[in-house]
């Protein structure tokens, strides 16, 4: 079982009626065993094998999770080809460069907004030969001769299967563990995007270090809702699932998520950090707009939650008073919270892709919800350290995973080593060995540190960690945690390397300040308008007073208190660059297109005025032009820890 169809195989033959992947299409939720997955996938690599499909050939899947998603992949396997997700939400511009890159030939797209981008960039991609289809709704009248459906494939494999069937049968038998399976494109946070590939072998043992770490097993079942494109992701959907022999359930589509996950009722969830950070704000909306009743029951049971919850769910003795207090808000307040998030069968919950807001954390697992923080890379496979049963820890990351050995080099740069490494960049040799030294040290790009437990902490990217002129240190994502924590703010990106002072441009969320806006009598016109207010200025300010009075007690921050900040007048984009497809924030575009107001922010100006290039929905490119308030942040001086006697 070194190879993911042969791990498929296995299942088919060990648990052959128990569900492999469930589909909800049209309100109904649609089963598909493991016996039955294989038979499709065996008929699929006949059809792609007699389509030219060869060993070491890419295959580009375009869409959301799908059950034949996962078939193709499979099957594009079954012969040796390596597959390469790529994400749905990218234009027909953004597409063509991982298709030149890869020199993909065949590419699955789940629907005709997907043919449509792949016709569009065939012009630009001339290695393109296949487009086929699953969802056929609006593509009766396409005509080319190279877009054909899913099933007129499949009816070409039952069709070859006769002639073919030994050639498969050797196919699967010479698939090898040191074989590339799949090819990921980096989210391009610090620059271009990389196809990152990965060997089976790699893929496969970082599932099973995961299922042993947690106990996962076949009477599990995970939710795919995030871009299949995404690493981590891949590896909750189709690997894991596959090492294991559970379940996955693919929701119908983005707006029905929450209902669907209350139907399905994984007992395995992953989110990154903006996902748990837009459940939050829905609780916290949701209370808000509640009576006074409800909403101070909120407040009590969520201060027994934050001094108790940790404890509960690391397993230490509780007093009496205590241990009711807690089981009595679980029956009122936690519970019921769970189960309107999609979370009462839960058993483990992981947050990955970027660093995770302590308080964020604490939150989740105060509700009972036994959310961990994963670390690690595309280029490092599934994890390189995670929070482990009983040795969870605020600001913490977690130990070093099975196999995974950690050094540092210069400026705290954190170094790994592991069976997860992936086998380098596509079509770049020299980035590979600039990456990766002769020891087989791969230099992830953050900066961190081992307590005395061998926790790893993270601070920031090595190239965004720096000082201010004080000699304080600024690392922007532990205070944009900080500030994001709040309900009120969707993004937040702060300066201060090199300067004196830190300052930050703050990204609204639109919901919830709309939703407080409306409660208060203001009226606005749009997002510009609502960023405009001063009522909203008061209000944030609030937020980065409270985060600044935090950061006076640590003695590592208490010097990069917020001075200054301003509301962007329009959301923060991945299709202004702004932010990558996984919604990370890209810095270097951020400090270049809002350049003026970095500039107004630090020499003392009131106002700050910006001339920024925005996207549309259609695709066409349009400016605004806007001027800015700026105010001043309520700091604190530092407190100083009294030492012991």
């Amino acid at each position: 079982m070194d190879t993911f169809p042969q791990l498929l195989l296995h299942n088919a033959k060990t648990r052959p009626e128990r569900a492999a992947v469930r589909e909800k299409s049209r309100g109904i939720w649609q089963t598909l065993t493991w016996r039955a997955l294989a038979d499709e996938v065996r008929t699929l690599a006949a059809a792609l094998s007699a389509a030219g499909v060869q060993r070491g050939d890419h295959v580009g899947l375009l869409g959301e999770n799908r059950p034949r998603l996962f078939a193709a992949m499979a099957a594009v396997q079954w012969l040796g080809g390596v597959v390469v997700p790529l994400f749905a939400d990218t234009s027909a511009a953004e597409i063509a460069g991982p298709i030149q890159s890869a020199k993909i030939g065949v590419v699955f797209a789940e629907n005709q907004e997907q043919v449509d981008k792949l016709l569009a960039a065939m012009p630009q991609c001339p290695t393109i030969r296949h487009i086929v289809y699953d969802d056929d709704i609006g593509m009766r009248h396409y005509r080319q001769s190279h877009v054909q459906a899913y099933d007129a494939l499949l009816a070409r494999g039952r069709d070859a299967m006769a002639q073919i069937a030994g050639q498969l049968d050797a196919e699967l038998a010479r698939g090898s563990a040191k074989d590339p399976a799949a090819l990921f494109f980096t989210s391009g946070t610090t620059g271009p995007a990389r196809g990152v590939v990965h060997a089976h072998g790699a893929l496969i043992d970082r599932a099973r270090a995961a299922a042993a770490l947690d106990g996962l097993n076949d009477e599990d079942t995970s939710v795919a809702y995030l871009p299949p494109a995404w690493m981590v992701q891949h590896m909750f959907a189709y690997a894991l699932p596959m090492v294991t022999g559970s379940c996955v359930c693919c929701p119908e589509s983005s707006e029905t998520m929450l209902n669907d996950m209350r139907e399905m009722g994984p007992t395995v969830f992953l989110a990154p950090p903006r996902v748990l950070e837009a459940l939050f704000t829905q609780v916290t909306s949701r209370i808000n707009n509640t009576g006074g009743f409800k909403r101070d029951l909120y407040e009590h049971y969520m201060a027994v939650a934050q001094r108790v919850g940790p404890r509960t769910l690391a397993g230490e003795s509780l007093d009496l008073s205590d241990s009711l207090a807690y089981s009595l808000g679980n029956v009122l307040m936690y519970g019921p919270l769970r189960d309107v998030m999609g979370m009462g069968r839960l058993r483990v919950a992981y947050s990955a892709g970027e660093a995770t807001g302590p308080d964020l954390l604490l939150f989740y697992r105060s509700m009972g919800v036994n959310l961990k923080q994963l670390y690690g890379s595309t280029e490092t496979g599934l994890f390189v350290t995670a929070q482990a049963e009983g040795r969870f820890k605020a600001g913490a990351v977690g130990v070093a995973a099975a196999g995974v050995e950690i050094a540092f080099g210069a400026e705290r740069e954190v170094l790994v080593r592991s069976p997860g490494l992936f086998l380098g960049y596509h079509g770049d040799t020299e980035g590979t060995h600039s990456a990766t030294n002769a020891d087989g040290w791969f230099h992830t790009g953050d900066a961190g540190w081992l307590d005395e437990d061998g926790q790893l902490h993270i601070v920031d990217r090595v190239q965004d960690v720096g000082a201010l002129t004080g000699g304080a240190l600024f690392a922007p994502k532990l205070l944009e945690n900080k500030l994001k924590f709040s309900h009120y703010i969707n993004e937040a990106v702060a300066f201060g390397n090199g300067r004196d002072h830190v300052c930050v441009l703050i990204d609204i969320d639109a919901e919830a300040v709309g939703n407080w806006a409306d409660k208060e009598g203001l009226t606005y016109t749009g997002f510009a308008d609502l960023a405009n207010l001063d009522e909203v200025y008061g209000l944030i300010g609030e937020v980065i007073a409270k985060a600044n009075a935090a950061l006076a007690q640590d003695p590592q921050l208490a010097n990069a208190q917020i001075h200054r900040f301003l509301l962007l007048q329009k959301r923060l984009e991945p299709d202004d660059g702004e932010l990558t497809r996984m919604r990370k924030v890209r810095r270097d575009v951020v400090s270049r297109r809002f350049a003026s107001l970095v500039q107004a922010l630090y020499d003392g100006s009131p106002m700050g005025h910006v001339d920024a290039e925005v996207r549309y929905a259609d695709g066409s490119v349009g400016t605004i032009s806007a001027d800015i308030k700026i105010r001043d942040a309520k700091t604190f001086a530092a407190q100083t820890r009294q030492k012991a006697a």
